[in-house]
């Protein structure tokens, strides 16, 4: 019998117990930063060592940061069922857990692509270098060139993985969302693309942008809810 596929979207909640910094939360990045002036094109333009030195601080703090509890059970359901993890979260540490397929929907921190034109968004997967944990500084160049950008999606840019997140939630037996609000889009309307008759589960601790009667709202922060969904799957088998 083929596997039920399983696809989990999450956001900066299943990091945040890792201990890893989310933007939008109290005490977070955009607390710290102005977004305009390190997550926009402007703000690239107006000083690009101050926006590389910003993500260069964010990939020393992933180094030092683990996968917790949520993501090791996130990659430990690849062994009853076919699991797709989106995420909205620029670190590495669903892969890190062991989750296979996993896909980014506004960029990874651990990568960088050529900067071309500021605005230059049609950029191949071939461009894209995975640096791991190193700095990048004004003059460091790809091989085309150009001045090394982060691999992000900034604020005003198109979101290159969406469609293909579409069709991934589209495929869905099982739908679960991690520690997201749903306040980002076009990340938040994913799960407008749910089949009709797909079981939708939450773990969020806080009230979410959600109005469908088939959410099971588990009220938990990450770790403490995937073992209770965990325990809900099983006894729905």
């Amino acid at each position: 019998m083929a596997k039920k596929r399983l696809v989990v979207l999450t956001g900066a909640g299943i990091s945040a117990e890792s201990g890893f910094s989310t933007f939008r939360d109290n005490n977070g990045y955009w607390d710290k930063y102005d977004p305009e002036d390190v997550a926009s094109i402007r703000g690239w333009e107006r000083d690009r060592q101050y926006v590389l030195d910003f993500y260069n601080g964010v990939r020393e703090q992933l180094r030092d940061a683990s996968p917790n509890r949520g993501h090791m059970l996130i990659a430990s359901l690849e062994k009853d069922y076919d699991v797709d993890v989106i995420t909205q979260n620029v670190d590495n540490l669903h892969e890190r857990a062991g989750s296979t397929r996993v896909l980014h929907l506004h960029g990874e921190v651990t990568k960088v692509r050529p900067e071309k034109g500021a605005y230059d968004r049609d950029f191949s997967v071939s461009e894209v270098f995975d640096i791991g944990y190193e700095r990048v500084d004004v003059g460091d160049l790809a091989p085309n060139g150009t001045q090394l950008r982060p691999h992000i999606v900034w604020f005003g840019e198109a979101v290159p993985n969406i469609e293909k997140a579409m069709d991934i939630v589209m495929k869905a037996d099982i739908f679960l969302i991690v520690g997201t609000s749903l306040s980002v889009y076009p990340a938040a309307g994913l799960y407008r693309y749910v089949r009709d008759g797909v079981p939708i589960y939450v773990i969020d601790p806080k009230d979410v942008n959600l109005r469908d009667k088939r959410v099971v709202h588990i009220r938990e922060k990450a770790g403490v809810g995937m073992e209770k969904f965990i325990k809900i799957l099983e006894n729905s088998r």
